[in-house]
């Protein structure tokens, strides 16, 4: 019986070539789209979880908070004393390691690099995450000072196939590390991929830290410090120990100022954006997103599927009623649809399948992750394809099959089933659920396009274009000098200046410091981020004064006690205009002077974030970042002068250089890759229900043939022919855009609201969406409307 039921429903597929292929292509794009979002969304939901205590990682996180109690920074990263003594004062704690994130110039022989992704590691990092560790003892690699482990990748780049164990490396030309082991590195799904792992206890003998500030410095929140805590165990347990635990190891009214926190390690990628992370995290609200636009697609494959099923159902009906007359039951002819619509489905999955491996490389390139095909191949999620294929098949197949069987034979042979499939209203309903779906995500798409623009188009406060930025070292001081006459000899080159942070990057705030204003000098509740300046900085990115002077080379106090604000940090420490703040004195942290200067505001952090209080002074041996501006003329020659200027001055220093407008616009790369797919993905499902308009137009023209017919030899134009025929759909699709519109404008809104500076939703947005879904619709159903306008009324009337 099954044999019988594959052979009809093959023998149905091939005898209507133009239905088959519109429904298997409908399914096929659904379906491919399905699995390459499903890809993306386990590859999210996989992060991190290859370590073996994963379920037990947490990593603690401190926020700062202001005098009225909200919260003014929101770190990942907590003080170096943190770890050691939340080990002593929680003996259930099993492990705390900590890790530091160190960039440095590693030198091997005539190799040099400037190397990211190096971490300072406490020697038990390895019973708290797991590393394939190839080379090496694991527990006593990281026990030494000066001992370095590196991954793979990094030992291939500097040795080849040599067996680099016990071998030499010098970092940032000072000090001799020796290779202690080979790790694999981690996985793509992981929020941190070092390169490096350094002994932890080198930094006892480093300048910056040493011994005394790890055991005390409680302003440094740089550490990223995760606990291993015992199986089943409840860490709200110690969350709420946390408050007491500060107030007895910092100061009594340490939690007033400072809340611990902890957070699992398999949670971080999704759910953690704070102010501090050792990489850019996902975002739940984007798995949610895109598994929510690979339902729709595939909602919207299935429902032209039905709409099409069901109205061919008429040209089949005289099928089923002589069926019943010769003994058929209904149950048998359920199977029979059904089989059919499996049958289609299980086609479809293997065209999808075939798509998959094409687009995959594509989806890749654009959403940075290396998804790949052998995922379908895991027995799980092979499981819910299948399961998936299964359920659409049925899905798709379940109320075409229920319909027509229902059918009595009697009024089948009277014609009254043609009349009724005419006017379906559960039709109309599918036809308008998926335009209002692919309007949705037109909607969706103009609004994301629009808040890109605005961001490439927002003044920022100051000229990012052609601003060549090189990481110098805070080491680069002592010939600074020298290479900035060398750099400005070249006439393409305008200004060269120095800062300790560059636009683009987070501003942080001093926590050893307190802001102080007035001739008392007394600390003041306010929160103000911290840049270290020289004096061509703000020429180099013309940022405009909107009081007093800026840093000069004729004031030598002002390297030691000068300070220039913005805007917004004078509005905040109570002067009325920038000129009443100009001459008074101030102090940051131990730095006591006056303020020389105020700036207009400006974007110094992403436009995620409202403009922050800035405090500007001088250290000059805070200054690492070097900002080139570089005039439009001839950048090559520029960028080639730069290069000779930078290894005269630096021979054991890699030239590297990035563009700011390059690093701004990393900032919004999530957002761009949300627009692209946005764009993608509104075209597909637009795609998808133009085939099902067309399908059901062809279904439409099909059985009013002879009313085409009549109307033609009564003197009917081919014009209101097509008005005729396109009239249903247009109306169909314009209750799409009224349900649609609300849904995506509530949605948009919402999503607009992470960004402090962002576009309004426009009602030419939705203007556009509804003249651009009538036009598609229009252009769908016209083609077959004048196909069938167009025929000789004579034929239409004989077959008749």
């Amino acid at each position: 019986m099954l044999r019988n039921y594959l052979k009809i429903a093959l023998r149905n597929l091939l005898k209507h070539k133009s239905f088959s292929f519109i429904n298997i292509a409908g399914v096929a794009i659904g379906l491919a789209c399905f699995l390459m979002l499903s890809l993306y969304v386990k590859d999210e939901l996989s992060y991190d979880r290859h370590h073996a205590n994963a379920d037990r990682i947490y990593r603690l996180a401190r926020t700062f908070l202001s005098k009225d109690g909200t919260e003014s920074l929101r770190l990942g990263h907590a003080a170096p004393p943190f770890g050691p003594l939340v080990k002593q004062d929680f003996p259930e704690v099993e492990q705390v390691v900590r890790l530091l994130e160190v960039d440095a110039l590693v030198k091997y022989g005539e190799k040099t690099f400037n190397e990211e992704n190096m971490f300072a590691a406490e020697a038990n990092v390895f019973k708290v995450f797991t590393f394939d560790v190839t080379q090496g003892n694991p527990d006593k690699a990281l026990e030494n000072p000066f001992s370095i482990m590196f991954s793979r990748p990094m030992a291939e780049k500097y040795f080849g196939n040599e067996n680099p164990i016990g071998k030499i490396v010098r970092l940032d030309n000072q000090f001799d590390y020796t290779i202690t082991g080979i790790f694999e590195p981690l996985p793509n799904q992981s929020h941190f991929h070092p390169n490096f792992l350094v002994s932890f206890s080198t930094l006892n003998d480093n300048r910056v830290y040493g011994a005394e500030g790890l055991r005390t410095n409680w302003g440094n929140n740089s550490f990223s410090t995760f606990l291993l805590l015992p199986k089943n165990y409840d860490p709200q347990k110690l969350i709420k120990a946390f408050p007491a635990f500060q107030n007895r190891r910092i100061d009594p009214k340490a939690s007033t100022y400072s809340v611990l926190n902890l957070m699992k390690l398999t949670d971080i990628h999704l759910y953690s954006h704070l102010d501090s992370e050792i990489e850019a995290n996902g975002d739940i609200q984007y798995v949610y997103l895109f598994s929510a636009i690979a339902i729709f697609i595939l909602v919207i494959a299935c429902i032209n599927y039905m709409n099409l099923a069901t109205a061919r159902s008429a040209m089949r009906a005289k099928e089923v009623g002589m069926r019943k007359v010769i003994g058929a039951v209904r149950h048998q002819l359920i199977r029979q649809f059904l089989s059919e619509s499996i049958l289609l489905v299980a086609v479809s999955l293997l065209f999808a399948i075939v798509l998959v491996m094409v687009c995959l490389p594509f989806m890749n390139d654009f959403t940075q992750k290396q998804l790949s095909f052998q995922s379908l191949m895991d027995p799980v999620f092979l499981s819910i394809v299948v399961g998936i294929t299964l359920f659409t098949g049925l899905a798709a197949g379940s109320y075409p099959a229920f319909f027509m069987t229902s059918f009595q034979p009697l009024s089948v042979f009277k014609g009254k089933i043609a009349s009724a499939l005419k006017n379906g209203n559960l039709r109309q309903v599918l036809v308008v659920t998926q335009f209002a779906i692919a309007v949705a995500l037109i909607i969706s798409t103009a609004v994301v396009y629009n808040q890109m623009r605005y961001i490439r188009n927002y003044k920022l406060g100051y000229s990012k274009d052609q601003v060549l930025l090189l990481r110098a070292g805070s080491d680069s001081a002592t010939n600074y000098e020298s290479m900035k006459q060398q750099l400005k000899a070249n006439s393409n080159i305008t200004e060269v200046g120095r800062s300790s942070r560059i636009p683009s990057g987070r501003l942080l705030d001093s926590w050893d410091a307190y802001v102080m204003k007035g001739d008392s000098m007394a600390p003041t509740d306010v929160t103000i981020k911290s840049l270290s300046v020289d004096e061509d900085f703000i020429p180099a990115y013309e940022i405009e004064m909107a009081a007093g002077r800026n840093f000069s080379r004729a004031f030598s106090t002002d390297k030691t006690n000068g300070f220039i604000l913005n805007e917004t940090a004078v509005k905040l420490l109570g002067w009325k205009t920038p000129a009443d703040a100009v001459g008074n004195r101030f102090g940051y942290g131990n730095i006591r002077g006056q303020i020389i200067g105020v700036t207009k505001d400006y974007h110094f952090e992403s436009l995620h974030q409202k403009v922050a209080p800035i405090a500007m002074f001088a250290q000059q041996d805070r200054m690492g970042w070097m900002s080139v501006h570089v005039s439009g003329g001839n950048i090559k020659a520029a960028l080639a002068h730069i290069e000779s200027v930078w290894q005269t001055q630096f021979p054991d220093r890699p030239f590297a250089y990035e563009f700011l407008d390059q690093k701004f616009g990393q900032l919004y790369a999530r957002e761009q890759t949300q627009q692209l797919l946005f764009g993608i993905f509104a075209g597909i499902a637009i795609f998808i229900s133009c085939l099902g308009l067309l399908g059901l137009s062809m279904f439409m023209a099909e059985i009013r043939t002879k009313e085409i017919g009549v109307r033609k030899v009564l003197g009917a134009s081919v014009t209101s022919l097509v008005i005729l025929l396109s009239n249903d759909f247009l109306k169909l699709v314009l209750i799409a855009i009224v349900i649609a519109s609300p849904i995506a404008w509530y949605a948009m809104n919402t999503w607009l609201q992470d960004f402090a500076y962002h576009t309004e939703i426009n009602w030419w947005v939705f203007a556009s969406a509804a003249l651009i879904s009538i036009l598609i619709a229009l252009f769908t159903v016209s083609f077959q409307s004048i196909k069938a306008a167009l025929m000789n009324p004579v034929r239409s009337l004989k077959s008749e």
